[in-house]
């Protein structure tokens, strides 16, 4: 399974953003920069992440955005399931004739269901505790 690049941006969004201090902004502009992403495809990640209530934007000359809940209370098996297009393969009778008689598609929803339990039990918070490295990697230049 591979997660589509705006799943990935989304979660690196939500890391970096967990990663400043409580109440301080960003914006899309740093936030491209620093995943060295289209400005375009961040204003629409950012954008869906304020849709799904994930992120609290301020507008106006000094606004930006940040997250709108703690990073603890965000799992990131919620972001996938938000984001990603979960049917791992086209089940329907119409479209495979085998259907009636497979045992693949009960696999891959077992599977599926492995997968995100496990980034169930993971926050954002979680990916940013006792790790300094990454940290580092995500400070603003002084």
């Amino acid at each position: 399974m591979q997660l589509t690049s705006f799943t990935d941006y989304s979660l690196r969004t939500l890391i970096f953003l967990a990663s400043l201090p409580d109440e301080e902004l960003s914006n899309i502009s740093e936030i491209s920069q620093l995943f060295s992403v289209s400005r375009n495809h961040m204003v629409k990640v950012v954008n869906r992440l304020g849709q799904l209530g994930y992120l609290h934007t301020v507008r106006g000359k000094n606004g930006g955005v940040r997250l709108s809940k703690p990073a603890e209370k965000i799992s990131v098996g919620e972001i996938v399931r938000a984001l990603e297009p979960l049917d791992l393969v086209n089940c329907s009778v119409e479209f495979c004739h085998i259907t009636p008689a497979c045992r693949l598609k009960n696999k891959l929803a077992q599977a599926k269901l492995a997968f995100l339990a496990e980034l169930d039990g993971c926050t954002i918070q979680d990916l940013l505790a006792d790790n300094s490295e990454l940290l580092i990697l995500l400070a603003r230049p002084e």
